[in-house]
């Protein structure tokens, strides 16, 4: 099996699922869209969901989910849905969204793989050590521990759920380009501190190995990581050398905390690996961007 490029850019894989499926992505934001996109190629029924009609619309049939005012589709609309994925985060009520709304509806489904993406902030501060799906789950309170939850709720759901955690996910429109040419970067030094993250469509393909593979094989938890934890000021250096821009001046952590956002402040707090052991040496996957550089790289010329 190897990795293959559409012409719109979208990673895809060589050998199809069979059979064809029946798409559900409920979130077809920046990554459920691609994941769309990627299925429709390949010959797959899709049905996307978003709380407003997209500008552009996707492939499939679209409609409408939003928790918060209990917009939710017809069941008649869902029937036949074989695979869902489900990139909605928790809303700030108890539980899971989808699960609140859609559950005995779900249930109803002949569904034959469920995909949830969380995060791997459940992992909370392991100090920079690595950490893998076997790691504890210390997440802090707040929307790590909001996605822990979610995650527990799926697991106890009866569905055939595979759960992803994901690192900060980057890509085309979603690098340190536009903050650098806008001159609103901020170089911020704090020893010892690297983040992990993954370019989208390595989520993607992630997902599409997953469901070419016999069910048996789909692990039920899976960190989808790149190859390359490392600190923002790495990453936010390349990003200038590409552009041929200059950085702007470095800030010291411990000198700026007091000025940064409770947000932004949490974003700081947690200092882990992210290990991608199972997803590549296991299963096999073959990264497509193994580190920040060919992804940017990449969304430079996209």
């Amino acid at each position: 099996m190897r990795n293959i490029e559409s012409n719109t850019g979208v990673l895809m894989l060589s050998e199809d699922v069979k059979p064809a499926a029946n798409l559900l992505v409920l979130g077809a934001g920046f990554t459920g869209g691609r994941l769309a996109a990627a299925a429709a190629q390949r010959g797959w029924a899709v049905t996307t969901t978003s709380r407003q009609a997209p500008q552009n619309p996707g492939p499939g049939h679209w409609l409408t989910f939003d928790s918060r005012e209990g917009l939710v589709p017809e069941p008649d609309a869902l029937a036949g849905v074989t695979h869902l994925f489900v990139s909605i985060p928790p809303d700030g009520q108890p539980g899971d969204p989808v699960l609140r709304l859609l559950g005995p509806v779900l249930r109803q489904l002949p569904l034959q793989w469920v995909g949830y993406l969380s995060t791997t902030g459940v992992y909370g501060d392991s100090r920079g050590a690595w950490v893998d799906e076997q790691a504890p789950t210390p997440a802090r309170p707040g929307r790590s521990q909001a996605r822990l939850e979610a995650e527990r709720a799926w697991r106890s759901s009866g569905l055939p759920v595979q759960i992803f955690r994901l690192p900060a996910i980057y890509g085309p429109g979603r690098t340190p380009f536009r903050a650098l040419q806008a001159g609103e970067s901020r170089l911020i030094h704090k020893p010892g501190q690297v983040f992990s993250r993954v370019h989208v469509d390595d989520i993607v393909g992630a997902v599409l190995h997953c469901l070419a593979l016999p069910a048996s094989e789909r692990p039920a938890l899976l960190n989808v990581a790149d190859d390359c934890p490392c600190s923002s000021t790495e990453t936010l250096s390349h990003a200038a050398h590409l552009l041929g821009l200059p950085l702007p001046p470095l800030q010291r952590y411990d000198e700026i905390e007091a000025s940064l956002s409770p947000m932004a402040r949490s974003f700081w707090q947690e200092n882990r690996r992210v290990s991608n052991r199972r997803l590549c040496q296991e299963l096999g996957y073959q990264l497509r961007y193994p580190s920040y550089r060919e992804g940017f790289g990449a969304s430079l010329s996209a």
